[in-house]
């Protein structure tokens, strides 16, 4: 797949925490961008200290179908060239970037089931192959383990309560590490999840984003449960590249 510089325009903007952001880009030249589930695009942008271009990399948020205009997820990063660039986007303000890349993108094997679990704004690239497999003929059995600190940090439950409840063989499970009181829903860390909830991997393809120590952790103890494939994109606290 090629990769090839595109320019765009901001078509929205929603913030949907008091350190998270969604941005719909719209294609302008080319008008619609061919990608796989899970891949990212690149900005390039100067160093405020140095002046010397940086790339910073977002994994697309929205499906392949939705070729003309691409999401974006990511948090504000404190000092951070590039959230920072993208969090001071205004609507209607064009910019450009370079794509689609990368290794982590939803594999077709029928034969298994799949195991999504991520932390933070790794849910990015994870909602591009859950809204993918929702449109196939026969979506995929799929289960995802989401896991944020508190309340204040939740978003898109909305969406993935619609999701699954349209998706029979969809199983959504938000847990946070850090609730306040009242929290009704599951917490703990995502990996207490996995421990007591998947019994053997023999037929799973799993796909872990987030930050670097849940994908250690997790891919252990996945691999203690047996042998299956493990698909995995390191993310910082920041979100892609870490801001």
């Amino acid at each position: 797949m090629p990769i090839d510089t595109y320019a765009a325009q901001v078509q929205s903007i929603e913030n949907l925490t008091h350190d998270v952001r969604r941005l719909d880009l719209r294609l302008i030249e080319p008008e619609s961008i061919n990608f796989k589930p899970g891949q990212f695009v690149s900005f390039e942008l100067p160093d405020p200290q140095s002046g010397r271009l940086l790339t910073r990399a977002y994994s697309i948020a929205s499906q392949p179908s939705r070729s003309g205009v691409i999401t974006l997820l990511f948090n504000l990063v404190s000092g951070g060239p590039g959230s920072g660039f993208l969090f001071h986007l205004k609507e209607g303000e064009k910019t450009q970037f370079k794509g689609p890349a990368g290794h982590f993108y939803l594999r077709d094997d029928p034969n298994r089931e799949l195991l999504f679990v991520a932390s933070g704004t790794g849910i990015a690239p994870i909602r591009s192959m859950l809204l993918a497999n929702a449109e196939r003929h026969n979506p995929r059995p799929a289960t995802l383990f989401w896991g944020l600190r508190s309340q204040k940090d939740l978003y898109d439950q909305e969406e993935l309560a619609e999701l699954s409840s349209r998706i029979q063989t969809l199983t959504v499970v938000t847990t946070l590490s850090r609730p306040d009181p009242g929290w009704s829903g599951e917490s703990g860390r995502v990996l207490r999840l996995i421990e007591e909830r998947i019994t053997s991997v023999k037929n799973l393809s799993v796909y872990l984003c987030g930050n670097s120590g849940m994908i250690t952790d997790a891919t252990s103890l996945l691999q203690k449960k047996g042998l299956c494939p493990i698909y995995r994109e390191k993310y910082y606290d920041g979100g892609g590249d870490g801001g």
